[in-house]
């Protein structure tokens, strides 16, 4: 998932699909436009390669067991991951994913 902001609409998403389709000579025919509800959550920022993200979980799994939560993870609410770096032009030790699993 990639957040967008909230004054981007559905129409802009669509345009710029449009604009990337034509620039870029790619299918986006599957990227999507989405909100979300994703209830309470816990997230940390992982800094490094994704081979490493598991250290990161098992942190967060550690943390919310301290809190007193549980996770909740369901075919309704899931593990998810927000990229915040373009992974072909940055290198691994310095990518940055906001990891985000659901709690009750």
């Amino acid at each position: 998932m990639i957040r967008l902001p909230d004054f981007v609409t559905k129409a802009d998403f669509d345009w710029a699909v449009d604009e990337a389709t034509k620039k870029k000579k790619t299918d986006f025919s599957k990227v999507e436009y989405m909100a979300y509800d994703e209830g309470l959550c816990v997230q940390c920022m992982h800094i490094g390669s994704y081979d490493d993200e598991p250290k990161t979980v098992a942190l967060m799994h550690e943390y919310l067991k301290q809190q007193g939560y549980a996770l909740d993870i369901t075919d309704r609410r899931l593990h998810h991951e927000i990229y915040l770096s373009d992974a072909r032009k940055v290198a691994p030790a310095k990518l940055k994913t906001v990891i985000r699993h659901p709690i009750r």
